[in-house]
């Protein structure tokens, strides 16, 4: 089939089969995606940040031949692939549908903890290191100014093109693993400089002093932004990079955009001018008080009631936010009838075993879970009435929820959620 993006020898090649099937495969489906998309041309990446393991939407394959589900899900391809060594040097694994040493604390039956171990080598295999995590930019993953990558993880695309320069779209999942196994992806959306300059102005008129309030921003300028276009905020304090993981969280749940300038702290935005670059705002838009509380009303049910599960850590909490919720809860006790769990990166996890922050946490009769969240792993108590999140971005998306029906979901800061843990009640 004839395509109309520039190829270079070496991709020519990757696209005759010279260089292996799984290559062959991945360089169809990027080959593909150009055309459609209307890229002249292939850029390489130097990072891929995978969506791997045994998520459900997976196992939607009637196989139970981890190289066929591969092969058809993540490949488009009816010929089973055999995964060989992926192109792209660096690549490292998203959040998985589990925590795969305490699945039994999340309700996950042993085959299935089996099957997700077996789907994660074979990732193992072809070169991606297995951080299971959000939070790839706190692990290691850190693409610098003009270097191009692949990441599944929405947030984390505005956050590592925000701050560092870096550039990546939010392709979606199987577009990154072709990505990953060819080392290629269109050069087009952020990949390109004159599609990074700002659209709309927001002006911060509220009061944005803690995380929580960074999170709730975040909601209130993507509910306000429209989709793909690049926001420049003028007036916010400064920040730092955990507030930043809340914000660009919830600005991605509600508004999708792959950049944002913060002028005066974000490389490309060293004045409003320059974050505009020549552009005229298509809209100039104040966030106040008001818009903040409009947020948390459309996030959180109103009053008070019973609390069964409580869930914090979304994207999964850095260390001192591990630290954080161990000194709430030191020497206290997490109310009967209550589940609260702590989710974080395996790596900080270490971290917080090495600091005695877990057993903290577990002495409450909390637990400290890693690699995955409730809105990923799909492992939601079905007996509970209320439950309580820190994250606009998790109580967002369980809302619609089928399973969620009848049920009060309420939003908080990390202390509201901890002490709701405590009593088993939330307090506005």
């Amino acid at each position: 089939m004839e395509h109309k993006v520039f190829l270079t020898d070496e991709e020519n090649d990757m696209l005759l089969g010279k260089a292996g099937t799984m290559k062959q495969k991945a360089m169809e489906v990027i080959v593909r995606y150009a055309d459609v998309l209307g890229a002249k041309k292939l850029c390489k990446i130097t990072k891929a940040h995978l969506f791997c393991g045994a998520h459900p939407f997976m196992l939607s394959f009637p196989s139970s031949d981890p190289d066929e589900v591969i092969s058809k899900m993540l490949f488009c391809s009816d010929e089973k692939v055999a995964l060989d060594r992926y192109e792209c040097p660096y690549c490292q694994s998203d959040a998985a549908p589990m925590d795969s040493e305490k699945w039994r604390s999340m309700g996950v039956a042993e085959p299935e903890a089996k099957r997700n171990e077996q789907f994660l080598h074979r990732f193992l295999d072809s070169g991606v290191h297995l951080a299971s995590s959000c939070i790839p930019y706190m692990l290691g993953f850190v693409p610098l100014m003009g270097e191009h990558y692949v990441s599944t993880e929405s947030h984390a695309v505005v956050l590592m093109n925000s701050l560092w320069g870096a550039c990546g779209n939010a392709d979606g999942v199987e577009i990154a693993f072709s990505a990953a196994a060819c080392g290629r992806i269109p050069l087009w959306g952020t990949h390109i400089a004159e599609n990074r300059k700002g659209t709309h102005i927001f002006r911060v008129l509220c009061n944005v002093a803690s995380t929580h309030d960074w999170d709730l921003l975040g909601y209130t300028v993507g509910r306000k932004l429209p989709t793909h276009s690049v926001p420049v905020l003028v007036g916010a304090p400064r920040p730092n990079i955990v507030d930043l993981k809340s914000f660009f969280a919830s600005l991605a749940t509600t508004a999708g955009p792959e950049i944002c300038h913060i002028v005066g702290i974000t490389p490309e935005a060293p004045t409003l001018d320059s974050a505009m670059g020549g552009n005229k705002p298509v809209r100039d838009v104040t966030v106040t008080e008001e818009d903040l509380e409009e947020s948390r009303r459309m996030l959180s049910d109103a009053g008070e009631g019973s609390v069964q599960y409580v869930s914090v850590g979304c994207p999964h909490y850095s260390i001192d936010q591990v630290e954080r919720a161990a000194r709430y809860l030191r020497g206290k006790k997490i109310a009967e009838g209550v589940t609260l769990q702590v989710w974080t990166a395996p790596q900080i996890r270490y971290l917080a075993d090495r600091c005695g922050y877990s057993k903290v946490i577990e002495d409450a009769g909390g637990v400290v879970l890693t690699g995955s969240c409730p809105m990923v792993s799909e492992k939601l108590p079905k007996n509970a009435a209320g439950l309580a999140f820190d994250s606009a971005k998790q109580a967002h998306y369980l809302r619609p929820v089928d399973l969620m029906q009848g049920k009060k979901i309420y939003y908080g800061s990390m202390e509201q959620c901890l002490e709701a843990a405590l009593s088993g009640m939330w307090k506005e």
